[in-house]
């Protein structure tokens, strides 16, 4: 009798273990159906338009429904303050750009990027380029900075601002080739383009996905890209750091982030959704129509992203004295 005690009482205990992992699931699965997704950018942009080529992926593949929330204002404060406290269970997502870990160098916050949420995965990146028109007199990012050498401040550039990603990220190539490049400030990058177009500024920096029609239109010329390697599009295009400058590596990459505590085999639960749905032949042959580079970097590797790009841009806007009017 004692024997038969022995044997039931552990698969008792993993009857109970298993009947909770099922419950468990089965409730996962149906808070899953209305996870909500939370853009603290207007809608319309790249970003927006990124995470809805991925949600309708998921779906189709037997995944949860998703609904993108649009969350704007002050410069991504709003939504990020709002999904910081958020219930921690997985319904609740953020979609971050690297404002994520600039807003703290430059403003007080309610919240911690680098404790108050749990990385999930890059979504995709979005390769920033410097450009220049095409009857510039300036074909390299040698000549480009020689000139402006030649020229303390005479030399202009256009770009969101002030305090962006996009604006560290030339600041980062001016500190780097020690010269100074006046900086015009624009509300999106489509202005600053137009401004370009127009000989208002000398160059301008924004991403591939707003500049591919005037690069294919041979309005533009790139210059160079501040990511780590080459544009795919773009293969003679050099990077940044190919032309001399170390140092200077920006990418701007849209990635989710979970609140914090949110259960582990939850955050696992949602890595694969994203991992999958980023890796399907659709995602990504839709990603190279809009110029996106489909991302992948989960878990503890986007946090490494997150906490090099934190670091990266918080030196870059201290030995700028860089401010958020």
């Amino acid at each position: 009798m004692q024997w038969h005690r022995r044997i039931c009482l552990p698969v008792a205990l993993a009857i109970v273990a298993l009947i909770g992992a099922l419950a468990a699931t089965a409730a996962w699965s149906e808070a899953g159906r209305t996870i909500r997704l939370i853009l603290p950018f207007p809608p319309g942009g790249p970003a927006d338009v990124m995470v809805r080529v991925l949600v309708q992926q998921i779906g189709v593949s037997g995944g949860p429904s998703m609904i993108v929330e649009s969350h704007p204002g002050a410069g991504t404060e709003i939504g990020t303050e709002y999904v910081s406290r958020a219930t921690p269970d997985g319904n609740t997502l953020l979609i971050i750009s690297p404002s994520f870990v600039v807003l703290p160098h430059v403003r007080k916050l309610n919240y911690d990027p680098l404790t108050d949420f749990v990385p999930i995965c890059t979504l995709a990146t979005f390769p920033p380029l410097i450009v220049v028109n095409s009857d510039s007199p300036y074909p390299t990012l040698g000549d480009f900075i020689a000139a402006a050498h030649a020229r303390p401040g005479a030399l202009t550039y256009g770009t969101l601002g002030p305090a962006t990603a996009s604006q560290i990220a030339f600041e980062m190539l001016e500190q780097a080739a020690k010269v100074d490049i006046t900086f015009v400030p624009f509300t999106g990058y489509t202005p600053a383009i137009q401004a370009l177009l127009a000989h208002q500024v000398t160059a301008a920096q924004a991403d591939l996905t707003t500049l591919q029609g005037q690069l294919q239109t041979g309005k533009l010329r790139a210059l160079a890209t501040t990511a780590a390697t080459r544009v795919p599009v773009l293969p003679n295009v050099p990077t940044v750091i190919e032309a001399g400058y170390k140092d200077v590596e920006a990418e701007f990459y849209g990635g989710v982030v979970a609140p914090a505590k949110t259960p582990q085999a939850t955050v696992n639960q949602l890595t694969r959704w994203f991992a999958d749905a980023i890796k399907a032949p659709k995602v990504k042959a839709k990603f190279a129509e809009l110029g996106f580079i489909p991302g992948g970097q989960c878990g503890g590797d986007f946090g490494t992203v997150i906490r090099k790009d934190y670091d990266n841009y918080g030196r870059t806007i201290r030995e700028a004295h860089l401010q958020m009017h």
